[in-house]
């Protein structure tokens, strides 16, 4: 599939994929740039469908206050090198 940028930088989904992923007007998306230099694109929960896994994952051990701390210092960290969004 194929989708053109525009002059302000906006990709526009096709109806058919929009519909098919569920995608609303408004839904958040999340896009991360691969190693490869491709682009993987995420829809954000929206509300508590949100939260489920959060504290826990089946299968994996809990993870301490310090790792979550660890966690939350890192992912601050790199927020804090990507660009800043630029206003609509």
């Amino acid at each position: 599939m194929q989708v053109t940028v525009s002059d302000k930088g906006q990709i526009t989904l096709p109806h058919g994929l929009r519909q098919r992923l569920g995608i609303a007007p408004g839904q958040r998306l999340e896009i991360d740039t691969q190693e490869d230099g491709s682009l993987r694109v995420r829809k954000l929960d929206v509300g508590s469908a949100g939260l489920a896994g959060l504290l826990a994952v089946p299968g994996e051990r809990t993870r301490t206050l310090q790792e979550m701390d660890e966690g939350v210092a890192q992912a601050v960290a790199e927020r804090a090198t990507r660009p800043p969004k630029s206003s609509p």
